[in-house]
């Protein structure tokens, strides 16, 4: 009996000496694994954007971006954001580049010269496309031309469903056609037909349009310049030449003499044109006068 208890003993003592082992190996096997998850996770923090490379079995998405920054020269930033996005296989299908003056004014420096200083803020609009496994990066590219980064966004739209939708839609525009087709040509099928046909073209373009923006991102970038240019501009003192031939008394003089000359014969026209009132008001003025002179005369005699 005491042997026996003996024996149990030592095997409880093995039995536990094993799970604790195989514990011990479980333990470690979980915690690589969450050293190894660790890792990716921050791989994944030190890149531009995890949503920019996400990947999902199953799933598709289609990702569009927004950044919005400020750089040293607007104008250079530019040219390394075009070069960068044809060197990853996109395209540019927007550039606003322009200055917006914020002041301006004219300084004379001589009789002859004067400058012409402006004080300007440059910005650029820019919208790109580039294909969707090379977003991260071209957002790595942008970001280095950044002085201050305003705002960055990106979405990845997940259209997994409206892709399914779109095929279900293709078949049924497909099922209706044929059923279109059996029945007897009349006014009616011409005219289910045509429609059955217009929305199938219009299906297509969706699915085309779909699998356009599954392949190229959308990027909307807006860069400016953080302080104000200053452009020194030379130009011709127009206040010396305005004073110049400002006024000139002999061909004014000249001047005046013609005018006055056709002004005359502007008033002798206007007075020919209205000859019966002219004539009418020297009638009514004879006749006051003559009747003012016979009227004094008339009071001598009373008197």
């Amino acid at each position: 009996m005491k042997t026996t208890y003996i024996t149990l003993s030592l095997s409880a003592v093995l039995l536990l000496g094993i799970y604790s082992c195989k514990k011990g190996e479980v333990a470690s096997t979980d915690l690589e694994a969450y050293a190894t998850t660790d890792s990716v996770s921050a791989i994944a923090s030190d890149s531009i954007s995890s949503v920019a490379e996400m990947k999902v079995k199953d799933k598709q998405f289609i990702k569009t971006a927004d950044v919005n920054m400020e750089v040293k020269d607007v104008y250079n930033a530019t040219i390394a954001i075009e070069k960068s996005v044809q060197e990853l296989g996109g395209f540019v299908t927007n550039s606003n580049l322009q200055s917006n003056v914020v002041s301006e004014n004219t300084y004379n420096t001589s009789d002859e010269e004067a400058m012409l200083i402006k004080k300007y803020q440059t910005e650029n609009r820019m919208q790109v496309r580039i294909p969707t496994e090379k977003l991260g990066e071209l957002l790595t590219a942008i970001n280095t031309n950044k002085l201050f980064l305003n705002s960055r966004s990106i979405n990845a739209e997940d259209v997994t469903a409206n892709i399914k939708y779109s095929e279900l839609e293709g078949k049924r525009n497909q099922k209706t056609s044929e059923n279109i087709s059996k029945l007897k040509t009349n006014k009616d099928k011409v005219t289910l037909d045509d429609e059955n046909m217009s929305e199938g073209n219009l299906q297509k373009l969706s699915s085309m349009n779909m699998t356009d923006d599954l392949k190229y991102s959308t990027i909307d970038i807006y860069i400016k310049e953080p302080q104000l240019r200053i452009a020194e501009i030379a130009v011709t003192n127009t206040t010396s030449i305005d004073n110049k031939y400002k006024y000139n008394f002999i061909y004014d003089a000249k001047d005046g003499f013609v005018y006055g000359f056709y002004l005359i014969q502007r008033i002798i026209v206007g007075l020919i044109n209205v000859w019966p009132l002219v004539l009418i008001a020297a009638a009514i003025l004879y006749f006051l006068r003559k009747r003012k002179i016979s009227k004094p005369e008339h009071s001598k005699i009373q008197e």
